[in-house]
């Protein structure tokens, strides 16, 4: 089981703080339209000048994009690859057959084997990183099913969203909430798109989701608020905080 850590709903960049706000909802399906989700559940608790995040792998998965592992026939080449890829305590990557059969489905044969070929010349010179580098984000973004992922997703592959920019500018032309589209793990973070009216720049959004906010695990909470506050309204939030921990 991935441990969980204690994450402070407050951060502080520079001078500046930010209220992290966790948005818990049902479990998302296929059958769900995500612009839909963000109306019943963030819209009530939105103020103005939040910024909406939410996570790629929800949006991936309302667009129908989880495939169930047994239902995945990985080829030879794919069986091959995944033996090669470093295993990490922090997740499966390509490091199945499955997941890396969804990589040549995502991006191509010629791509994958060209990315492999890089990746090990770089690891003989001391380098990591070719390989995504050459098989693109796309790859970099499939999720694998781990033992801690909410059931039934830990027994499916998620591939990359579609056309990620196009649901941010909507969620914003639509409910009037700016909207990221993060990568966000215990490891990472990423902006993958983010509507034209953000009230933050991707590095900032960057700096507050540093430390994953909404979990790695089963906490069913797909996506959050970015609330930027006031010192005094952060000092309230602490001493409030500060008094129920005593």
């Amino acid at each position: 089981m991935a441990k969980k850590r204690k994450r402070h709903p407050l951060v502080k960049i520079d001078s500046d703080y930010y209220l992290r706000i966790p948005i818990k909802t049902h479990l998302l399906t296929k059958e769900d339209d995500i612009v839909g989700v963000i109306a019943k559940y963030v819209s009530p608790a939105a103020k103005t000048g939040d910024l909406l995040f939410v996570s790629e792998k929800a949006l991936a998965i309302t667009q129908g994009r989880a495939i169930l592992l047994k239902e995945i026939k990985p080829r030879f080449l794919a069986k091959l690859l995944s033996k090669y890829v470093k295993k990490v305590s922090y997740g499966i990557g390509l490091g199945m057959p499955e997941t890396m059969e969804i990589a040549f489905r995502e991006v191509g044969v010629l791509r994958i084997l060209f990315a492999a070929f890089v990746g090990a010349i770089g690891k003989l010179l001391g380098r990591s990183g070719d390989f995504y580098r050459i098989a693109g984000r796309r790859v970099a973004m499939i999720d694998g099913p781990t033992p801690y992922t909410i059931p039934p997703y830990n027994q499916y592959v998620v591939p990359a969203p579609l056309h990620p920019e196009r649901i941010a500018n909507e969620v914003e032309d639509k409910l009037g909430i700016s909207c990221a589209i993060v990568d966000v793990n215990d490891i990472g973070r990423e902006v993958i798109a983010l509507s034209p009216k953000s009230p933050l720049p991707v590095e900032s959004i960057v700096a507050v989701l540093r430390d994953n906010p909404l979990g790695q695990g089963s906490q069913q909470t797909p996506m959050g608020l970015i609330r930027p506050m006031s010192p005094e309204e952060a000092q309230e939030i602490l001493e409030v905080a500060s008094a129920e921990e005593g």
